[in-house]
């Protein structure tokens, strides 16, 4: 889909998205499973923002598909082709316990609608929630955290100098 954007790779650009965005919904999504308040403000936002997110992986994911093919294979690249893979499903089950985050708490028949936990049955909820979202939402930076750093690797191991090159001008 995507091949190149101002004349560069997409992926170069579109990995910048799935970076920033991943970490932040992780962090966003435990803060608001275990905050009412903040779950309150932020509203449909998380499910919103974490959708984009989910929308962002297979997008990056094509476009690196793309520029593999047009790069020299090694078993960096492959390493990382591999992590790739394995972002989407992690990613998908944060979008989904984003979207119950803030679905459970709009029904107003659920014990945890005005965020109390009085109700057995709330507690229990709500603490199968928190801990759901914070194995995917550390699940998903773990992965991104791996894919990026294989990627760095792949682009850049055994491809600069460790001694710094003399400084030269343009206008000499």
């Amino acid at each position: 889909m995507f091949g190149e954007i101002a004349g560069l790779p997409a992926h170069v650009l579109l990995i910048h998205i799935v970076v920033v965005l991943v970490p932040l919904v992780a962090l966003a999504a435990v803060l608001c499973a275990a905050w009412p308040t903040l779950r309150r403000r932020v509203g449909v936002l998380l499910p919103i923002l974490a959708l984009v997110t989910l929308m962002a992986v297979p997008l990056t994911t094509q476009a690196g598909e793309w520029l593999e093919r047009r790069v020299p294979p090694t078993a960096a690249l492959r390493a990382h082709t591999r992590l790739g893979d394995g972002l989407l499903p992690w990613v998908g089950g944060l979008f989904l316990v984003c979207a119950a985050i803030w679905l459970v708490h709009r029904i107003p028949a659920s014990p945890l609608a005005d965020g109390s936990v009085n109700a057995g049955g709330g507690t229990v909820l709500r603490v199968v929630l928190i801990v759901l979202t914070v194995v995917l939402a550390a699940g998903s930076v773990t992965q991104t955290y791996r894919i990026g750093d294989s990627g760095a690797r792949a682009a850049w191991q055994g491809r600069f100098a460790q001694q710094a090159a003399p400084h030269r001008h343009d206008d000499d």
